[in-house]
């Protein structure tokens, strides 16, 4: 009895197990079943052309802004083109200046050519300045002039810019550089009318003319310049002491007028500066044609006061000049002098005043002034304006005192000067 009851025992154990591990398995599917599915991986798409071209424009914006920008490239043009191009832009000026005069006498005695002459409004002169470098061996200036009487090539000529030796040779059509103030156009006089005496010795527009100046500075410790010329010795605006009028050929050097000046400048301190000059000038005269009849000498002081060593607008000049003449004549040989002197005192930045002395003599029968016989002195005094640099208004009055005339001559002017374009800073 007790071994059939161990053989039914198995089976039911055996049967327990399973039925346990089928309950197990039922519940590890079931709880599969409940959970929920894992997550697919993401899927990358490559980018369309638009966005990798905004992608581009952000990455060169942060570029910018985390690098300062290249110097922007040179462009140099090659040494030929720049030879075509220059001569097609010159600089350009024009200066015109304008006076209205009063006159106690109407046959008034003044000599220059740029002088107001008439009560009433006068032109003085509308001058034109074109220049430009040629090429790197030459430049060229012309100066223009459109006056009462009409148009006038006052100056035209070309002048080097590499001789060795500190050589500087012009040639053309100038104004010589005889004295301080003959080279000087109207828009550089410290007064509306040029001193008598160098338009009675040198010419009412002063003393130039065709021909060829040679310049050379010296390589001593101050400066010092020496000029000669060789000029063409007629014409009676130009030259009136020599030719003038008389159509005489050139047949020789005799018959040309050569000029010598001698300048020096000397800086006496950082505020002062003292410029002198000797001139000389020979050539033909009418009575005495194909020779030596004609002799002018001069000598020439300019003092200046600037303080450069504090801020001021302060500037004091005094300038003057003395010439002699020497000529034969048809009545015999003519001698004559004449001397001026002028102080300018430039008192504010837009404010100046000036004054002048003139004295000089005529000798009796001179065929060039016949009725100029005796002495003559003159004084002049003027007030400036100056609205800007490019524009000024002068107010002066005079007293001209001939001694052969019983009464004297006052004058009154009220000029102003207007300029435009590239006008180049004025020599000291």
């Amino acid at each position: 009895m007790r071994h059939c009851h161990s053989s039914s025992a198995l089976p039911r154990a055996l049967s327990a197990i399973l039925i346990a591990a089928a309950a197990a398995l039922s519940a590890a599917r079931a709880t599969a079943e409940a959970a929920p599915p894992a997550a697919a991986p993401p899927v990358i798409e490559a980018p369309s052309a638009s966005d990798l071209a905004e992608i581009q424009r952000a990455l060169g914006a942060d570029r910018a802004a985390a690098t300062p920008p290249p110097d922007p490239p040179r462009v140099e043009l090659p040494s030929a083109a720049q030879r075509a191009i220059a001569p097609l832009n010159p600089s350009l000026s024009a200066v015109a200046d304008f006076a209205l005069a009063a006159f106690s006498r109407d046959q008034n005695l003044q000599t220059g050519g740029h002088d107001p002459t008439q009560s009433g409004f006068n032109l003085q002169g509308l001058e034109l300045t074109i220049g430009a470098d040629v090429d790197p061996y030459f430049k060229f200036v012309t100066h223009l002039v459109f006056g009462a009487e009409g148009f006038e090539l006052e100056e035209a000529y070309a002048s080097t810019t590499a001789l060795p030796g500190s050589l500087e040779l012009r040639a053309g059509k100038f104004l010589t550089r005889f004295g301080r103030a003959n080279a000087s156009h109207p828009h550089q006089w410290d007064f509306v009318d040029q001193p008598f005496v160098l338009g009675k010795m040198l010419g009412p527009d002063g003393n130039r003319g065709l021909g060829a100046e040679l310049s050379w500075l010296s390589p001593l410790p101050w400066y010092l310049e020496v000029v000669l010329s060789e000029t063409m010795a007629n014409d009676a605006c130009c030259a009136r002491s020599f030719y003038g009028d008389d159509p005489s050929p050139v047949r020789g050097p005799q018959d040309l007028q050569t000029t010598l000046a001698i300048k020096q400048f000397h800086a006496l301190s950082d505020d002062w500066s003292l410029a002198t000059g000797l001139s000389g000038a020979i050539g033909p005269s009418p009575a005495t044609p194909h020779a030596l009849g004609t002799t002018i000498l001069g000598a020439d002081l300019y003092l200046k006061y600037r303080p450069i060593t504090r801020q001021s607008f302060t500037t004091v000049s005094l300038q003057a000049e003395a010439l002699g003449r020497r000529r034969e004549t048809a009545v015999g040989t003519l001698t004559d002098q004449g001397i001026y002197a002028q102080a300018l005192w430039r008192f504010a930045q837009r404010w100046s005043t000036a004054a002048r002395y003139e004295i000089g003599n005529g000798p009796s029968g001179d065929p060039l002034d016949p009725e100029w016989a005796g002495d003559r002195q003159r004084v002049a005094a003027n007030v400036t304006f100056f609205p800007t640099e490019f524009s000024r208004l002068r107010l002066q009055g005079s007293t001209d005192l001939p001694s052969w005339l019983p009464h004297p001559i006052f004058a009154g002017f009220l000029a102003v000067e207007f300029v435009i374009g590239a006008h180049g800073a004025h020599k000291f």
